[in-house]
């Protein structure tokens, strides 16, 4: 008999789906733009105070190599807990919080979409549509999360 207990966060980039394990998502927030660091990655929009902590904020449309679309009312920030870390993901849209049976979880393909395997956890079916169910922990390496902390920091500082 299958669990339905678990859910997951499901959201757009383009006419993709995704999604990522609701325990992980801290929160929804409507886009707003962060506050720009200097010397980081392109897909690092910059940094947002969230409960008094400096959170990194990553474009996913980026970090995937997506074409970059100006942000819309429907934009969102899902705040992560990454390791006991927060990292802000910009997406599309927040389609919704939904029910899976993690047996039912296939798992992903070498490349799928040009993602590399190290993002997915599998492949979900819900009702017609592929979902690519990501793996959170690996969106920002330790290296990353440790220098954007600090950048973060300095910038808001300055700020």
């Amino acid at each position: 008999m299958s669990n339905l207990t678990d859910k997951l966060v499901t959201f757009r980039l383009g006419d993709d789906h995704f999604a990522a394990d609701v325990h992980a998502v801290e929160r929804v927030l409507r886009y707003t733009v962060p506050t720009s660091v200097p010397d980081m990655p392109e897909y690092i929009e910059g940094v947002m105070d969230y409960l008094g902590r400096v959170v990194p904020v990553v474009n996913l449309r980026r970090r995937f190599e997506l074409p970059s679309v100006e942000a819309r009312a429907e934009t969102r920030t899902l705040v992560l807990n990454v390791s006991g870390e927060w990292i802000g993901v910009v997406v599309d849209s927040v389609t919704e919080v939904a029910p899976f049976d993690p047996a039912a979880v296939a798992p992903p393909p070498k490349l799928f979409r040009g993602l590399a395997r190290e993002y997915l956890k599998g492949i979900v079916r819900h009702g017609d549509k592929l979902v690519i169910y990501l793996d959170v922990e690996q969106l920002l390496s330790t290296t990353e999360r440790i220098s954007l902390a600090e950048a973060g920091v300095e910038a808001l500082a300055n700020g």
